[in-house]
């Protein structure tokens, strides 16, 4: 990808959709470096924090059975970047609805991490914390970039 943004929007476009809709899973490949991983950090429940780091096949092989069920629609709120040579680092809030003009069920923050090979970006690691009662979203990360 050319740019931070490109790969960034390219990333909430391909894991979106209504359901039953079967997802571009070469296209999420293809946003990721080889070694890439995906790793979600939220409470189980019990409400104890739980790390589950999945490789981009552990990530399709679990979610392909919800989306064939539910509509799921990832949109960005807001955003903070860094960049650093050919590092960057993305903090980007987002909301989840079943369709478009559903009220989303659920936010939280993305972490996406990226690096540069001097040819194009890659997603290197996302990680990612959805909202709850112990972590609500600061204001400083729901205003718009």
């Amino acid at each position: 990808m050319a740019s931070v943004d490109s790969i960034v929007a390219a990333l909430y476009d391909t894991i979106s959709g209504p359901a039953g809709k079967a997802r571009d899973w070469d296209r999420l490949r293809s946003l990721f470096r080889p070694d890439g991983r995906m790793v979600v950090h939220s409470p189980n429940k019990e409400g104890v924090l739980n790390t589950r780091v999945l490789s981009i096949e552990d990530y399709i092989t679990r979610t392909t059975p919800v989306f064939a069920k539910e509509g799921f629609y990832e949109s960005e709120l807001a955003r903070t970047s860094e960049h650093f040579g050919q590092i960057a680092h993305v903090f980007t809030t987002y909301e989840a609805r079943h369709a478009p003009g559903d009220k989303p069920f659920v936010r939280g923050i993305n972490s996406i991490q990226l690096v540069n090979d001097g040819q194009r970006w890659w997603i290197s690691q996302l990680l990612w914390q959805p909202e709850g009662e112990k972590a609500p979203l600061p204001e400083r990360y729901l205003k718009p970039r």
